[in-house]
């Protein structure tokens, strides 16, 4: 059996911690890992009454890129429940309410070395409300809405490479064909 024995803060960031985490394997020997700390995120499927998916179009300083992704964001708020910061966040971001929410999964997004987990919601319903944009990134995006059935090809053509979108969207399509 693995065993955490402990750990120490390398540095500390707005949102994450980056430590230097100590275990020991199933035959007693130590090993040191480097690990991220994440409070968590949300992401959301919106899905219009035409059979379209919001998505953003966002810098994304990381990998210096503009993705194409449906709008998510880090649970940054202590003690807000996931569901309410995927609300704030879609309407953040987007600009819309929903007046359902369905969560698909919640997955691990890098686990060799972060324990960041998103939940990923349907919202469905969608009406339109002010946006609230927040950072500098987020000033600059653009929202877009993509025909469901079109979303593959933009996979295959590597204009969506987001995994919380690939899997959150082939979720949502899942769900709405089993009219759930």
């Amino acid at each position: 059996m693995f065993t955490a024995v402990g750990e120490e803060v390398v540095h500390r960031g707005w949102a994450i911690a980056l430590t230097r985490a100590h275990f020991r394997d199933p035959e007693g020997r130590p090993f040191t890992r480097d690990v991220v700390r994440h409070p968590g995120a949300v992401a959301v499927v919106a899905v219009t009454g035409r059979g379209g998916v919001v998505l953003v179009r966002q810098y994304r300083p990381a990998v210096d890129a503009w993705l194409l992704e449906v709008p998510a964001g880090t649970c940054d708020v202590d003690g807000e429940p996931p569901e309410t910061t995927a609300r704030r966040e879609l309407a953040e971001e987007a600009g819309y309410a929903a007046a359902r929410w369905d969560l698909l999964t919640r997955c691990l997004i890098t686990p060799g070395f972060c324990d960041e987990a998103a939940h990923v919601y349907l919202a469905t319903g969608l009406r339109p409300v002010a946006t609230d944009r927040q950072g500098v990134e987020e000033r600059y995006l653009e929202v877009v809405e993509i025909p469901l059935d079109r979303f593959d090809a933009l996979v295959d053509e590597g204009a969506v490479v987001d995994a919380q979108t690939i899997l959150g969207v082939g979720l949502a399509r899942r769900r709405l064909a089993a009219g759930r």
